[in-house]
């Protein structure tokens, strides 16, 4: 089943031209004739993205499924150098303080990130880093002693391709995704179900579907209605930095109709969970292209949230992004995917101390020039 939320996969007739080489996830083969590309082509292998990926990420070959270069396909990446600064400071000192950070973004068919470090100061005394149960890469860390400040900075290089894109209305009836979902017994429908009930930041109801319900007639493909929805919450909701803080209940976001990303993807989320459709929220980075003729600021950009909707076996998850009335592309970075905020915050922690507490945040996305 594809995953990462951009492209579904591709089927091909049999007369495909493939680029030569070859990007493969579990492992690599390189083609050097068109003859042995149609032979692996023959054998159904699906296949997307392109080689420029080999030539700059060799670590690829030992890590991910067959994936074959398609010159139907965007042969362009676009690579970003990524800083994300976090600084705390305490009104009083902090003697001791746990924290846990999600700050390295995602490796999928359509992205790489082939070089992240964190810096963290003070140095913590303890530091380890797993994978949550979402696939999420969570660095945990200690640190002990007096401090009244906490910085944590988090650079990152991340290649994006555009993924291939899917019709709207070829995919299946919202009604068959959402009661494939259903199912009794094992199988990849169900088990995106898992993500169709209330957690604990976003909860389902009455009001989350009857207000999606206008985008789900009867029979309508599913991402022909999330694209409908996603469009109607860009409409009718008001970006409005200081109606909501993190605590704002999503009943409230909705009564309001203003907020910010975080709200509209808590939103969007709600309406499609009550609905019965399995959608997880996205946590990532935006690139912001400045004014034309402008030089784009440097501080510009900033942490974003999306949703990823669950389309069926064949589509697999699709990312959507009401803030901004679009499906993503390749100027969306994915750090981390959940239920909701409280399972992809990019640092949180408890400490001993404090007292009151100012937080900044700055984020630079910076493309690489060709």
């Amino acid at each position: 089943m594809p995953d990462g939320g951009r492209t579904g996969t591709p089927n091909p007739s049999s007369g495909t031209k493939l680029q030569l080489g070859a990007y493969l996830p579990d492992r690599v083969f390189l083609i050097f004739s068109e003859q042995q590309a149609q032979t692996v082509l023959s054998a159904k292998t699906s296949f997307h993205t392109n080689p420029a990926f080999l030539e700059r990420n060799p670590r690829i070959f030992q890590r991910h499924p067959l994936i074959f270069s398609n010159p139907s396909l965007p042969s362009s990446l676009v690579r970003y150098h990524i800083i994300h600064r976090t600084t705390y400071t305490y009104e009083s000192p902090v003697t001791v303080g746990h924290y846990t950070a999600r700050l390295e973004p995602r490796a999928l068919p359509f992205q790489e990130c082939p070089w992240h470090e964190i810096t963290i100061r003070p140095i913590p005394m303890q530091r380890a880093e797993r994978a949550d149960s979402f696939g999420n890469t969570c660095v945990y860390f200690e640190i002990e002693g007096s401090h009244q400040k906490l910085e944590v900075i988090a650079r990152s290089l991340v290649e994006v391709a555009r993924g291939e894109s899917i019709s709207p209305s070829s995919t299946p009836a919202w009604e068959t995704v959402r009661d494939a979902c259903r199912a009794d017994r094992a199988t990849a429908s169900s088990l995106a179900g898992e993500l169709a009930f209330a957690s604990q930041l976003i909860p389902i109801g009455s009001v989350f579907a009857d207000y999606a319900r206008p985008s789900f007639p009867a029979h309508r493909p599913i991402l022909e209605a999330v694209c409908d929805l996603n469009r109607r919450i860009h409409e009718d909701f008001i970006f409005d930095p200081a109606a909501t803080d993190f605590a704002t209940p999503v009943e409230q976001v909705l009564k309001k109709r203003r907020g910010v990303c975080q709200d509209f993807a808590q939103v969007m989320i709600a309406c499609l969970r009550s609905l019965g459709l399995p959608t997880r929220y996205v946590s990532g980075y935006l690139e912001t292209l400045p004014p034309p003729g402008q030089v784009k600021l440097v501080g510009a950009d900033a942490s974003h949230a999306w949703v990823s909707v669950y389309c069926g076996e064949t589509a697999g998850w699709m990312d959507a992004d009401p803030t901004n009335n679009i499906l993503p592309s390749d100027r969306h970075i994915t750090v981390a995917w959940g239920r909701d905020f409280g399972d992809v915050s990019p640092l949180r922690g408890v400490t001993i101390g404090a007292g009151e507490q100012r937080l900044q945040v700055a984020v630079d996305v910076l493309p690489e020039a060709d």
